[in-house]
């Protein structure tokens, strides 16, 4: 559906008051059309709407008041520019675009939209207030025009307890063609610290039915809350200047947010997160997400699997497919025995060390709620405290899989054998197959890993979007979608000896990334420095599923597809009063600020 929506500004209420400069009042401003509408995701929010007829093209600012209440913000939108009402906006001017400078733009039928949080049945006047204008910045020739509207809001419509007495909005885009259900999404959310009364108690976080405007609350989980609460003082920045009116920043709350969302395949769906009551209860969810056990061994159960982690390290010891409870997935052959392995390097003659290898002397963190689990376990390797690394994983109710994210870095050089990354093990008579998608032969490649020669090395590209084992006897699989890969040095290059990722097989088979490896190369007593200051990162979703005997990776492929495209997340905010008018930007140097000779800005020199 289109809709004349959105041009290619927005605006701020007039920094220099409307009745200051004003040489005369012309009560001639026409309306064509005003509405109070719902949130859509152009317009994310409750609103007013209003398409305005000027008497002629004309630079403009605008104001709008409601009740006698002027708004902090207005969006002003040229009317002749079609945008799609049921997409997140491609245009956005916001308080500090605003604040440097003027909208030169000429208007003749703008549409403007105010963020109005109206109640069911209630009257709003609502005026409009327009500065016309000859050139971008205000004269004393500019003409004032102005209207004043009554609207009734909808009555018997769906809205959210006024007891909450703000929101944050959330638009979520498929862009895969999957219809999304219960789909986990995480959101990262700033707050004033008077609105931030008790986050974990008082958010709600709510589904906008985009066919009737209903509201439907949907689990969600509040965590990692940072504040910085110190204030500016406001002192003159350099000697000899006056003391500033406008703050450079201003205390802050942020938080993420997990929420489990639906989503129809190629639309956009409204989320509104509710927030701002001191009176609110704590609100329990009910998922088939459990946690159990204490750090680092946790036990975590939803309605696909059950994960086991080490009780030492907290890495991945066993796995169970609960449709299969007869035929766990493990490994426990060598050392430590976890399924999951690295990061992991060989220093000689230092032993070779894993993350997997800790035993309660790295730090370790988890977080439980009903849309996300979580473990995290970080610090320098054992025997080689020159690196330091981190596994974490994120747990989903309702899903098959799980996230696992691992780093590491060099803080001194150090001179390796091996240095690897992303390493699965299990048990060798646990597999019979193993497959992946070739780029080279652009194809998926099946091997019987159960007949392989031991210590025979199968080579991938670095990048291998996704591989697999499985058993065909027992029907389970064990995948790894690549979500992430990077490589990266700060004091100098990374320095990698013919980067790759491969399986091999001895009385375990597994899958790993040779980072640098010479271990496995030609000439294995070759030394290879992994240099400080470099850093490598790796985010895999792990999928554990019954393999179908026809058609072995499909599961795997359907789950890649959904992984590799997640929802588009656009966070909207409405303008808080406290935010200031104008701005003040602190350059380097004595340089240019590059707005010296353009009329619209609005830096001082």
């Amino acid at each position: 559906m289109k809709k004349t929506l959105f041009a290619i500004v927005l605006c701020v209420s007039l920094t220099v008051s409307m009745n200051t400069e004003a040489k005369k009042s012309e009560p001639s401003l026409k309306i064509e059309h005003i509405e109070l509408g719902y949130p859509v995701p152009a317009i994310p929010f409750y609103h007013f709407k209003t398409t305005l007829e000027l008497p002629e093209a004309s630079i403009i600012e605008v104001e709008a008041a409601v009740n006698g209440k002027t708004m902090r913000f207005v969006n002003l939108y040229r009317g002749d520019v079609e945008e799609e009402e049921n997409k997140p906006a491609l245009t956005h001017r916001p308080p500090s675009g605003y604040a440097l400078s003027q909208d030169n733009t000429l208007y003749k039928k703008p549409v403007i939209t105010g963020w109005l949080m109206w109640q069911p049945g209630e009257e709003y006047d609502i005026k409009i207030t327009v500065r016309l204008k000859k050139s971008a910045k205000p004269s004393p020739d500019d003409r004032f025009i102005s209207k004043t509207v009554r609207l009734t809001a909808p009555s018997g419509t769906n809205v959210f307890d006024t007891a909450w007495k703000n929101y944050k909005s959330v638009v979520l885009s498929e862009t895969a063609g999957i219809d999304r259900k219960q789909e986990p999404v995480e959101v990262l959310l700033p707050f004033y610290p008077d609105e931030a009364n008790d986050l974990k108690r008082e958010i709600r976080v709510v589904a906008v039915n985009p066919v009737d405007f209903s509201l439907s609350e949907v689990p969600s989980q509040v965590y990692d809350i940072q504040q910085y609460i110190e204030e500016d003082n406001l002192e003159p920045l350099e000697e000899g200047q006056p003391k500033r009116h406008i703050p450079l920043w201003m205390p802050t709350v942020t938080c993420r947010v997990s929420f489990l969302a639906d989503v129809a395949a190629k639309t956009s769906q409204v989320y509104l997160v509710y927030y701002n009551n001191e009176k609110a209860m704590a609100k329990i969810y009910q998922t088939d997400l459990r946690v159990q056990g204490e750090l680092p061994g946790l036990s975590i159960d939803n309605s696909h699997f059950n994960a086991v982690l080490h009780p030492k390290s907290g890495h991945l010891d066993q796995i169970t497919l609960k449709k299969k409870p007869e035929s766990p997935l493990f490994h426990r052959m060598e050392t430590n025995g976890a399924i999951h392995w690295n990061p992991g390097i060989y220093v000689p003659p230092r032993a070779w060390t894993h993350t997997a290898d800790w035993k309660y002397d790295q730090n370790v963190h988890s977080i439980s709620g009903a849309v996300m689990a979580t473990s995290e376990a970080w610090g320098a390797l054992r025997e080689v405290p020159e690196v330091d690394a981190s596994v974490r994983y994120q747990f989903f109710p309702g899903v098959p899989y799980f996230v696992s994210t691992t780093t590491m870095r060099i803080n001194e050089t150090v001179q390796t054998i091996a240095l690897r990354n992303a390493e699965i093990v299990f048990k060798r008579e646990l597999m019979t197959h193993a497959g992946w998608y070739d780029v080279i032969r652009d194809s998926i490649i099946t091997y019987d890993v159960g007949n392989m020669a031991d210590l025979t090395d199968l080579k991938m590209e670095a990048d291998v979007p996704w591989i697999t084992f499985y058993n065909e006897e027992t029907g389970i699989g064990f995948a790894g979608i690549k979500l992430e890969y990077a490589n990266a040095g700060l004091e100098s290059r990374t320095r990698l000896l013919n980067p790759y990722f491969y399986i091999t097989g001895g009385p375990w088979i597994y899958w790993s990334r040779a980072l640098s490896l010479s271990f496995l190369a030609s000439n294995m007593q070759q030394v290879i420095p992994a240099m400080k200051g470099s850093m490598f990162l790796e985010k895999w979703a792990y999928l554990v599923y019954e393999a179908d005997k026809e058609d072995p990776y499909r599961q795997v492929l359907e789950w890649k597809k959904k992984l590799t495209n997640p929802l588009r997340v656009q966070l909207v905010e409405e303008v808080d009063e406290r935010v200031s008018k104008s701005l003040i930007e602190i350059y380097m140097d004595e340089g240019k600020t590059g707005w010296e000779e353009r009329d619209t800005g609005k830096h001082e020199h």
